[in-house]
């Protein structure tokens, strides 16, 4: 079973792969012929082990919208750990009994229940007695199956999780640091709890189930094990875990440790359970945790050091962030001089003062942090005035949390990081404009909107004067930005630093609209959610942005000097004959130059081309070798046409 399984999992990621490249990013990686001869495979072997994984091509799982998440109460409360820090007493718990040790994932616990088969139901931990109801969550997660041979009542518990990876590539697509997610935590707990699962689909949450509650009539001959490799037979991921007794344990703790670097899931240290199930049950519990388990956190490395001082930082949303400089010390094998105090309220508590000594350690053996303040000789006077600007500040409480803003809505700090993000290579890709270089023009003046960077010819006399500048450099810089006149919507887009449209909600975004950016700028709050990537917040936060007036005179200016590559034709000069239908294409194409071409043409006319076949399917639009995709049309007995008769549709 097992192996069969994983043909499935490299089957499945083939096939979206190809799926991707093709719907996505506009190119093919795989012929249609071998695409379908995948998909009937997987069919088959879906077929053959009753095991149906959450991100299979064969199903299709539609978005839902909720207004809000249901609450529900645990039929068996779900305790925390009881922990501890030191190998040792971990040792003198396990005794002589057997047990497994896994990492201890930090996510968000979650508690799945099948019913002949099917995924019925997924609910958070919450307090313990009462967590929330992410079914249609649960339903997109990366690596769920939603049907597993088990035909009996099977309730399980297990980690929802977000890579280490996945968080570094969202984040990367946020351009405005202070918007960014803190940790893979976080952004799980988030993703998970979305009243649109389109967004935890995209977030690529993964589960990974480490306890079989309830299986009826399924012997796993008290073998917490045995249990494990089940779960593993059914389809689910499981944590990773080793068998220990007390002769290994003490060597199996450092083999985790060492793989501290090389493990993608987020982990805040180890559990330990108890290999006999029975034994564990009779063991009990306390009043907080159970008996037959305890959690090992690793034992931090905490250096002492001196704080030198506190730096401000200002970036372009106002905010204004503590951060301390201290003595250098050697934490986790690197040297670390600085630690983000994150905002007023750590400080305060803090009690920090310019001399005093501070233990600092890196959190999950990561990020440098301040725990402790020995001597606590403060407050650190919390500055009136910006940094840059020399204008007023102001103190916010938000949700309970004290943070400084620049109220100078000129404040070049936030010209500075939006000039910055604008010049960048993925925007408008100008070379010779460094943040420093940025901070000079606007500093004399020189530059005071986008437009401005294209008519720095005229101030050539006093840049070629300036500090590390001359004519070479000049004429560089000037060939650069008549280089970057001509660009295209996604660029232009991106470079405007809109909250949170990153380069890949951009690219889609213009995708959406066909490059036409007449549609592009006056896009509307209902067209943008149809988009994928882009959720509530986000178009309501585009949507305002181009409503600005500021920003509508300096997107006017800007769009006076430059121009775009590719101009597509305006789509309401083109008939919405298809509005509202649903196609599907399948087979080799005749009268088009690809299947990309035949997509364009719909999506021109209003129609939306999507990749699996379903009774939302309203056409099925099939050329030669036309495959498994032509087979479930006529079993749902949706239309099918040939290009001849789509384009007789088209007159």
């Amino acid at each position: 079973m097992s192996d069969k399984l994983e043909i499935m999992k490299e089957k499945v990621r083939l096939l979206n792969e190809a799926a991707k490249a093709y719907y996505q990013e506009d190119r093919e990686i795989m012929p249609n012929i071998e695409y379908d001869q995948l998909y009937d495979e997987l069919v088959e072997l879906e077929k053959e082990t009753g095991i149906v994984l959450s991100n299979s091509p064969t199903v299709r799982i539609g978005y839902e919208i909720l207004s809000e998440l249901p609450k529900e109460i645990h039929e068996k409360r779900m305790l925390s750990l009881d922990k501890t820090k030191d190998i040792g007493v971990l040792k003198s718990w396990l005794g002589k009994e057997t047990g497994l040790l896994s990492w201890k994932l930090d996510g968000l616990t979650i508690v799945l229940t099948y019913e002949g088969g099917k995924l019925k139901k997924a609910v958070t931990r919450g307090n313990g007695e009462e967590g929330e109801v992410i079914t249609n969550n649960a339903r997109v997660f990366a690596n769920l199956p939603l049907t597993i041979a088990y035909k009996g009542n099977l309730v399980l518990r297990g980690e929802a999780v977000i890579r280490y990876s996945d968080f570094y590539r969202i984040n990367q697509e946020i351009e405005d640091v202070e918007l960014r997610y803190k940790n893979p935590r976080n952004l799980c707990s988030g993703s998970v709890r979305q009243l649109n699962n389109r967004i935890t689909a995209e977030r690529n949450v993964n589960f990974f189930a480490f306890s079989a509650v309830k299986a009826d009539d399924v012997d796993f001959n008290d073998s917490k094990n045995a249990q494990m490799l089940w779960l593993k037979g059914q389809g689910f991921d499981v944590v990773e875990y080793k068998m220990v007794d007390s002769s290994n344990i003490e060597e199996t703790v450092s083999w985790f440790e060492d793989n501290i670097s090389k493990n993608d899931l987020p982990s805040d240290g180890l559990v330990l359970t108890l290999e006999n199930i029975s034994y564990g049950e009779s063991l009990g519990s306390t009043a907080k945790f159970p008996r037959d388990s305890i959690a090992f956190k690793w034992r931090d490395e905490i250096k002492e050091t001196k704080l030198l001082d506190i730096e401000w930082s200002a970036s372009r949303t106002g905010l204004i962030n503590p951060i301390a400089i201290f003595e250098p010390v050697e934490l986790e094998g690197t040297t670390v001089s600085r630690a983000s105090v994150h905002n007023l309220s750590i400080m305060e508590g803090l009690e920090l003062g310019i001399g005093d000594i501070v233990e600092v350690y890196k959190a999950n053996m990561i990020i440098p942090q301040i725990s402790e303040n020995l001597t606590r000789s403060g407050p650190v006077k919390i500055p009136d005035n910006c940094p840059v600007c020399k204008k007023n500040t102001t103190i916010r409480h938000e949700n309970g949390v004290k943070a400084l803003y620049c109220t100078n809505e000129e404040c070049q700090a936030k010209h500075i990081k939006s000039f910055t993000h604008f010049v960048s290579r993925d925007a408008m890709g100008i070379d010779g404009l460094s943040e420093a270089t940025i901070e000079k023009f606007i500093g004399k003046g020189l530059i005071k909107e986008y437009a401005d960077i294209f008519n720095i010819e005229q101030h050539r006399n006093e840049i070629i004067n300036m500090e590390g500048f001359g004519e070479k450099s000049f004429k560089n810089l000037l060939a650069s930005v008549n280089k970057a006149r001509k660009t295209n919507s996604v660029r232009l887009l991106y470079g405007l630093g809109i909250p949170n449209v990153g380069l890949s909600n951009a690219r889609n975004i213009c995708r959406y609209f066909h490059n036409d950016w007449n549609a592009i700028e006056n896009a509307e709050y209902d067209q943008l959610i149809q988009i994928d990537g882009i959720g509530d917040i986000m178009a309501k936060a585009y949507v305002i942005f181009f409503q600005k007036q500021k920003n509508k005179t300096i997107i006017k200016n800007l769009l006076q000097e430059i121009e775009f590559e590719i101009q597509e034709p305006p789509l309401q000069n083109i008939e919405q004959i298809f509005e509202g239908l649903n196609f599907v294409l399948t087979g080799t194409v005749k009268h088009f130059k690809n299947r990309d071409e035949l997509k364009k043409t719909i999506e021109s006319r209003g129609g939306k081309v999507t990749s699996a076949v379903s009774k939302n399917t309203d056409f099925v639009v099939a050329g030669e070798s036309a495959g498994s995709k032509l087979t479930k049309a006529q079993e749902l007995g949706i239309s099918i046409i040939d290009e001849q008769e789509l384009l007789e549709m088209m007159r």
